[in-house]
């Protein structure tokens, strides 16, 4: 009989990267009667209600016996006005000796019954944690929240600097392009990821790559029948082995308390989206750092009332300038609209606050996403079927909105290159042209997209290409 083991799997902050990671901890108890997980959870000093409150729901209700949520002590505040990427790195940093705590005292309380201590699961961006694992003598995996295309840009520009000596910040407005294996296409850099196009961001994300050749293996979160071609170009035994995983989906994220002001609001977005025609409306929303500026929320509201078609709108208000402050909801959305906006639409839409995605994408009225394209939305979204206006915004977007717009032919273009730290307005007429275009009923994207959507589920099925990967990392654990 196969000893009991256990994995360590460590999550950055971000809401996003703590559900993905949850979801792959369940994923694998799942499969394995003899593997037991311990998530160590970092609580930023920032936190919105919405993490609160999904934190504190896996603390007090562990979700699978054999999964431990240990939340770690509090780290000293850091400068909320620091670089994101400064921030992102002091933050996990300063938690590797609560880790390394954490983890002793799991192992010191082990006997001959209790599972053997099989490897860490870091997130992404906590390679300093592999420092942690060699300390316990035991190898590291990675989950990477990320598509393989992204992936296999950061081993190519890593390679790129360190091999050749380029500083690839210096491709940023030069209009190179760039051959890379893991694209069909070659790669304008007007959509490569604003963090390598930024000196301090290109230096900390290929620092990240460099480690993620010492790992024992990379799970992704992404699936075969997707990105086949970026997955078989990251299979020449250069780089670690790959397991395509994905999609992993949190499908109850949305659940909210009962009586609480969030359920209130999700049963009132629902109630109006019951009241509207199938595949009428189009979601507009940018993920829990999306914002915009008052100028570029104007060009919204005038392309979306041109454009006479039902909407969800998901605005945010931006936080102060300088900090790494999520989004909050507006307490007055006639402020920062057009005049007479809400009135004259009040028949054909909505506008909300936060949104309940999940339950939106899931809805049969929604026909249409105008989407940030991260990467955990874009898995949401062709789970669901709802072809994709691409929009991004920050971080490796630009080169998921590239990879799904032209590589794959899965969502239609507003503008793959945009970047929120620039002085751009998109005008109505591109948000127009853009949301018309992905509400085209019999589109070839539609098509595809709904094709896909099944190949997703699939994929996670007995036999499926990512249940067959899942169960050779399986292997490797209990080897």
């Amino acid at each position: 009989m196969e000893k009991a083991s256990q994995l360590v799997v460590i999550p950055s902050g971000r809401i996003g990267h703590l559900v993905s990671a949850v979801e792959i901890s369940k994923l694998l108890v799942s499969r394995h009667d003899q593997l037991y997980i311990t998530v160590l959870i970092m609580k930023l000093p920032f936190d919105s209600k919405g993490t609160e409150a999904y934190r504190a729901s896996l603390e007090a209700s562990p979700v699978l016996p054999r999964v431990n949520f240990i939340t770690l002590p509090k780290v000293p505040d850091l400068d909320k006005h620091l670089s994101s990427h400064s921030f992102r790195n002091q933050f996990i940093e300063s938690h590797k000796t609560n880790v390394k705590n954490a983890v002793a005292e799991l192992t010191e309380s082990q006997s001959d019954s209790r599972p053997r201590l099989a490897g860490f699961v870091i997130d992404m961006f906590c390679t300093t944690m592999i420092d942690v694992a060699d300390d316990f003598g035991v190898p590291t995996y990675m989950f990477f929240t990320s598509p393989a295309g992204f992936l296999g840009l950061l081993f190519n520009l890593q390679r790129i600097r360190d091999v050749y000596g380029k500083d690839v910040s210096e491709f940023k407005d030069s209009d190179t392009e760039l051959s890379l294996p893991t694209f069909v296409n070659s790669v304008p850099d007007r959509v490569l990821p604003s963090v390598v196009l930024d000196k301090e961001g290109a230096e900390t994300f290929l620092s990240y790559a460099k480690r993620y050749t010492e790992t024992k293996g990379i799970l992704v979160n992404t699936f075969k029948e997707l990105e086949s071609h970026a997955l078989d170009s990251l299979s020449d035994g250069e780089t670690p082995p790959l397991y395509p995983v994905g999609p992993m989906l949190n499908l109850m994220s949305d659940e909210t308390q009962s009586g609480s002001e969030q359920a209130q609001q999700k049963s009132d977005i629902l109630e109006w989206l019951d009241e509207q025609p199938p595949s009428s409306v189009v979601f507009l929303c940018f993920g829990s750092m999306g914002s915009f500026d008052e100028d570029q929320v104007r060009e919204i509201a005038l392309g979306l009332e041109r454009s006479g078609l039902r909407f969800l709108w998901s605005l945010r208000q931006p936080p102060p300038k300088g900090t790494v402050v999520s989004p909050g909801d507006y307490s007055n959305l006639s402020g920062v609209l057009p005049d007479g906006f809400l009135d004259r639409t009040a028949a054909m839409g909505k506008v909300i606050g936060w949104a309940p995605q999940v339950a939106i994408l899931a809805h049969p009225a929604v026909g249409g996403f105008v989407s940030h394209c991260g990467w955990n939305s874009t898995l949401e979204s062709l789970w669901f079927g709802v072809p994709m206006a691409a929009w991004p915004v920050y971080a490796e977007q630009q080169l998921n909105a590239f990879e799904l717009v032209r590589e794959l032919g899965l969502a239609v273009a507003i503008k793959m290159d945009y970047r929120r730290d620039t002085q751009v307005v998109v005008s109505a007429e591109e948000i127009e042209r853009g949301i018309r275009e992905v509400m085209e009923h019999d589109s070839d994207v539609r098509k595809r997209v709904k094709e896909m959507s099944e190949k997703s589920k699939k994929a996670l099925m007995e036999g499926g290409s990512s249940h067959s990967s899942l169960g050779h990392f399986l292997d490797q654990i209990f080897l």
